[in-house]
């Protein structure tokens, strides 16, 4: 097996054709087709479904896609480790955000890159929480920032921040709080729209209102932090969460949070980092970035209901 077979099979399955593929990597489509083959036969299995309208990945050929991504990652990795000078980091930076924080977290850390670094291209994939521990471990990004549920002992960890969870509404919503805050009880006692039990702050939820001698009857389960603002917006329920994913939201007046008395929910994020594939210089700097911008959003008070945890 040879990487450009590797490069060929990911450039055939991004395109979705063979013809468009063999186009962008300037080789004739039959002997694309014939180094595909050859793949195939190695493996021991079909990796794509070919039709008239272009081609699909089989159950073989997606795992071998993501393994594939992996390796090609980390030899352009290494790559770039060998070429770049510590003064000057150059290079691509992959780093993941659970959707839940890229609202308060990404553009100030993407703006601080081009600044600082602007010959580092920083990549930031926004996904579930759960999806982004998979891509870390594989090696497909560089880092990312976590929920620290105690199940990240596979991963280089720097605990970042604790965040305040509160009761999220639409201002003029019929579930808003008259006062300045609500209990737990009168919390859980509405419609909730939250995560699913796979991911992200659900179970940390469930957890303290089931300690408190409490149960969530009424949930409508959305994974989409972009569908879960429609659903508040359309007044249909409120939520618990930590005021990043709403924040902008919260700030032109569209909706409220309120502290939750009698329990405090909280959730740390950590940035996080593979303890098995070496950080490329230009990782390594874009990890003390994300250090330098985590202090100063919570110090300015940006990161609403964010307490740093960094010395």
């Amino acid at each position: 097996m040879e990487l450009r077979q590797l490069r060929y099979f990911v450039a055939i399955v991004d395109h979705g054709s063979l013809s468009r593929a063999a186009r962008v990597l300037h080789i004739a489509q039959p002997a694309l087709t014939q180094q595909l083959r050859q793949l195939e036969q190695e493996l021991g299995a079909q990796l794509l479904h070919r039709s008239a309208q272009g081609v699909l990945s089989t159950d073989a050929g997606k795992v071998f896609y993501e393994h594939a991504q992996a390796i090609l990652k980390q030899v352009g990795d290494a790559k770039s480790a060998v070429a770049q000078s510590t003064g000057k980091p150059t290079g691509t930076v992959a780093l993941g955000i659970p959707q839940s924080v890229s609202g308060a977290f990404a553009l100030p850390l993407l703006t601080a890159v081009r600044q600082t670094y602007p010959e580092i291209s920083l990549q930031l994939t926004e996904e579930l929480s759960g999806n982004l521990i998979e891509q870390l471990r594989s090696g497909r990004i560089n880092l990312a920032l976590l929920f620290d549920d105690g199940q990240l002992g596979a991963f280089a960890t720097t605990p970042l921040v604790e965040e305040e969870m509160m009761f999220i509404t639409r201002a003029d919503s019929r579930f808003a709080v008259r006062g300045k805050s609500i209990s737990l009880a009168k919390a859980v006692a509405v419609p909730l729209i939250l995560p699913s039990v796979q991911h992200g702050v659900r179970p940390r939820i469930e957890n303290i209102v089931r300690n408190a001698g409490l149960s969530i009857d009424h949930v409508i389960d959305i994974n989409s932090i972009a569908i879960l603002k429609s659903a508040l917006q359309a007044d249909m329920g409120a939520t618990i969460l930590p005021v990043a994913p709403v924040l902008s939201e919260i700030e032109r007046g569209a909706m409220r949070a309120y502290p939750i008395t009698c329990a405090r929910i909280t959730r740390t994020i950590s940035l996080c980092a593979s303890k098995n594939i070496p950080l490329t210089n230009a990782a390594v700097a874009v990890e003390r970035l994300v250090l330098e911008v985590t202090k100063t959003l919570c110090a300015s008070g940006r990161w609403l209901g964010a307490q740093s945890l960094m010395p």
